[in-house]
């Protein structure tokens, strides 16, 4: 099992910066993926921007330019410096975790922090 831990999210008003941190504890395989996706009311949970433990490092469309994803492998913690922030970018932001197993990254757990709110006002 993994938990997750997050913080960072609040109210901020358009073109202002917020900054997500989750940290990760527990049963960490080696290969491992972090990340942030998001709900907005009514809608379904998207990919924010995902970060594996060697770098890679993979953003949605909308966030591209505006958003940097980070990790500190040493603290097994993700963070997510939202910049030029607009009123869709409101959202519950998740932490994601992914343990993978093998080396396809077709087989992984998965796991999810509680959320945090992030309102972005116009």
């Amino acid at each position: 099992q993994v938990q997750l831990v997050e913080s960072g999210g609040g109210l901020v008003q358009a073109g202002g910066s917020l900054r997500l941190s989750c940290a990760a504890s527990g049963s960490i395989f080696s290969t491992n993926a972090m990340g942030w996706h998001r709900q907005a009311t009514g809608k379904q949970r998207e990919l924010v921007a995902s970060i594996t433990r060697g770098g890679t490092i993979n953003y949605a469309e909308s966030v591209k330019g505006r958003f940097t994803i980070s990790r500190d492998n040493a603290k097994n913690t993700v963070y997510l410096q939202m910049n030029s922030l607009k009123p869709e970018d409101t959202a519950v932001y998740y932490c994601n975790f992914k343990n993978y197993v093998g080396s396809s990254f077709s087989s992984y757990s998965s796991y999810w922090g509680q959320g945090t709110q992030v309102t972005v006002s116009s």
